[in-house]
């Protein structure tokens, strides 16, 4: 087998409890279909239960990628079903991630888990953005108007 390709299919990976701190309304599981960089992007199917809730949070290691796979996830109080994709970037804040009847989510991530243990920060008193020592995003808006327009007068 290639040590640096993996095939498998997402049916025959168990979905096994996934402790999310903050979260609640239920019993909250993880298929985990690679955690090895060397074999790709780290990817997993997260499972939400019925009435379940994630806390809004960010990650400081690096972007993160959702697909709805299946059901409804409500994110930051808006519903997107099945075939909707979000992305966020490092240290943004992100959620709550809720669910009203259950769903499937496949993420992405291009940083490693460790046997299961997420890059998860809880953003309790944070704004929309935790980027604490992080560049700029140059796709943002400028919202400083004495850079760039005062060099060109």
């Amino acid at each position: 087998m290639d040590a640096t390709k993996l095939m498998l299919a997402a049916n025959d990976v168990e979905a096994t409890p996934f402790e999310i701190p903050g979260a609640r309304g239920g019993h909250f599981r993880i298929q985990i279909l690679n955690e090895d960089t060397a074999r790709g992007v780290v990817t997993t199917i997260v499972h939400l239960p019925p009435g379940g809730t994630i806390p809004a949070h960010f990650h400081n290691a690096g972007p993160e990628m959702h697909y709805v796979l299946e059901g409804d996830l409500i994110e930051a109080g808006e519903t997107l079903g099945p075939g909707t994709f979000l992305t966020h970037a490092p240290g943004v804040v992100h959620g709550p991630h809720e669910s009203r009847n259950g769903a499937k989510v496949l993420t992405v991530q291009q940083w490693q888990s460790h046997h299961g243990s997420f890059d998860f920060h809880p953003a309790e008193g944070r704004g929309q953005s935790a980027s604490d020592g992080l560049p700029p995003d140059p796709t943002a808006a400028n919202t400083n108007r004495g850079d760039a327009e005062a060099a060109t007068g």
